[in-house]
């Protein structure tokens, strides 16, 4: 497989270079006068691999001009994963940071941090050369800096304790990425009038700028009279808790669960009311003007968004769709959705990462949970309970004795998560099955933690429930980092059949340029990807083929992260005109 250095250069040039599979630099630097051209050329000849800064920054560019690429090496995304490996999680991932690191040297000033606060990530600065870079003079330098940066990826990446998962981890990513600028080309099929519609018939008519709708109008009055006639603006916390202590309830927050325990008779309409403002205020009519055109939602996916691997978007909350909304995803006539479904998915990521032969057994079984329900009685629910339980770190009520039963019955799965959970409170990190790192403690974490305080001020409690906070975290992190890996494994794996059912291929090759700028392109396309769900837009008759590209992918995905495993990972597929439908 050839490896192909590329950097887009001013107007529609780009520069490229062959590279070594150890990043050493092959021949000489290439100018083309037009980076889609180029790009589609060299995917028709052969087989190859494109090094690039930021897939996010580069491929929609490729994308607009119809050209489809089959894989990348996404440096961007690749050190960031290595940073956290390395206990540096949060530092710049831009070219210009990495090949500081490289060489040795201090990030350069400025460049913007991997992640914002809450471990979400932030915007990367632009990959594509521009004339006025203070670090690079021209593309053929930052050309330099992109091979060198990936040539000290691949030792770092060799030098792992597993390389070949995490070479796999790598692979996978970077295939995302590819995968989270063509979800975001292609977008969700949205139907405006359908989404305008549900919104009036849960709210009323549109409202004027600043204006309640009716129903919430209507529900605000109730609320005011269920508190005495005092006017209460039901969107303020601080009024509210006002109101409830002017009738005798004192409440410490307007949480849901907490307002539930007043038995006021304000609650129920209350709740009514917050329910329907979240759907305003998140997905309302101002979302539907600014997230939706030409029948297409296009989120822009955050591909290993949070620390655990999963998925962000930046707007949009695209992976919080409320079930409401799901009936205005519907598919173009002669189309349909085909919507799959990993069942049970990280307690059978569990099963797998322990080893624990019972365990094991019980989720080759299609229903986990019932499998296991002979170790509680019967119970499917208490089986339930147990192993969310175990991953989670619930630790009261009725938890507590059924994971006694747990521990008897599945002991080393429940010893491979509590060592887990001890790594976290002594301060140590902990990696998923294909070496995705959590971020080490805190300073502020040791610190607190290093020597109890006094007890009569209730400090060593504190410092007690900090170390049980990392232990719980990291406790799921093994397994919910686990399942994310799974995750990309599989949406690489699909992403590539699909692919090949999108026209003949030619000697066993995908033509280069099989994407559609237009809505009537004949490939399925992946249009949806939420943790461990996706949603492929294909043509009716390539429905078949597509369900079985998704079990082929999944069962893929179990092989390459878990070898032989007893352990299977049913996807459950449905064919639907509306997204609505499928659950």
């Amino acid at each position: 497989m050839q490896h192909v250095a590329l950097v887009a250069g001013p107007g529609n040039t780009a520069v490229l270079r062959h590279l070594g599979e150890d990043g050493s630099t092959e021949g000489e630097t290439v100018r083309n006068e037009d980076l889609a051209t180029a790009v589609a050329a060299r995917e028709r000849a052969g087989d190859v691999r494109w090094v690039w800064a930021d897939t996010a920054a580069i491929y929609p560019r490729l994308l607009r001009a119809g050209v489809r690429v089959e894989r990348c090496h996404d440096l961007a995304l690749t050190e960031t994963l290595l940073l956290a490996r390395e206990g540096h999680g949060g530092e710049p991932v831009t070219l210009a940071a990495a090949w500081a690191r490289a060489r040795g040297e201090p990030v350069p000033a400025g460049a913007p941090a991997q992640r914002e606060p809450g471990g979400r990530a932030g915007p990367r600065q632009a990959a594509l050369f521009e004339s006025g870079d203070p670090v690079f003079r021209d593309p053929a330098a930052a050309l330099g800096a992109l091979a060198a940066v990936y040539a000290s990826q691949v030792q770092r990446v060799a030098a792992d304790q597993f390389p070949n998962r995490f070479a796999l981890l790598v692979a996978a990513e970077s295939a995302g990425g590819l995968a989270a600028a063509e979800m975001g080309f292609h977008g969700l099929p949205w139907r405006a009038d359908v989404h305008d519609e549900l919104l009036t018939e849960l709210l009323g008519p549109r409202p004027a700028a600043g204006l309640r709708p009716a129903r919430l109008a209507e529900l605000a009055a109730r609320i005011g009279t269920a508190f005495g006639g005092r006017p209460v603006n039901p969107d303020s916390p601080s009024q509210l808790l006002r109101a409830f202590a002017a009738d005798g309830v004192r409440i410490p927050s307007t949480r849901s669960a907490v307002l539930r325990e007043t038995g006021h008779p304000a609650v129920p309409v209350l709740l009514e009311y917050k329910e329907l403002a979240r759907l305003h205020a998140a997905h309302g009519w101002a979302w539907l003007n600014e997230w939706v055109t030409d029948s297409r939602f296009r989120p822009e996916y955050v591909v290993g968004g949070v620390v655990s691997g999963r998925w962000a978007t930046r707007g949009g909350g695209a992976l919080q769709i409320p079930r409401v909304l799901r009936r205005a995803v519907v598919a173009d006539p002669g189309w349909v959705l085909v919507v799959a479904d990993a069942a049970q998915l990280e307690p059978r990521v569990l099963a797998a990462l322990a080893g624990d032969r019972a365990f094991a057994d019980a989720a080759g079984t299609g229903d986990l949970y019932a499998a296991l329900a002979g170790a509680f009685g019967g119970d499917r629910g208490k089986a339930k309970i147990a192993l969310l339980s175990a991953m989670y770190g619930g630790a009261s009520g009725e938890a507590v004795q059924l994971l006694a039963v747990l521990r008897r019955r599945f002991p080393l799965a429940a010893r491979y998560v509590e060592n887990a959970a001890r790594a976290g409170e002594e301060g140590r990190v902990v990696r998923s099955r294909l070496g995705r790192t959590c971020p080490p403690p805190s300073a502020a974490w040791r610190g607190l933690t290093a020597v109890a305080d006094d007890p009569g001020a209730g400090g060593e409690d504190r410092a007690g429930r900090t170390l049980r906070a990392r232990g719980r975290f990291t406790r799921n992190f093994v397994v919910q980092a686990s399942a994310a890996d799974w995750a990309t494994v599989l949406l690489a794996g699909l992403r590539r059949r699909l692919a090949a059912l999108a026209l003949p291929s030619q000697n066993g090759k995908v033509p280069a340029s099989v994407v559609s700028p237009e809505p009537g392109g004949g490939e399925p396309r992946l249009v949806f990807f939420q943790h461990d769900e996706v949603i492929v837009h294909c043509q009716a008759a390539q429905a078949d083929a597509v369900v079985a590209a998704v079990t082929d992918a999944a069962d893929e995905a179990g092989r390459l992260l878990f070898g032989q495993t007893q352990v299977r990972f049913p996807v459950t597929t449905a064919v639907v005109n509306c997204y609505a439908d499928a659950k």
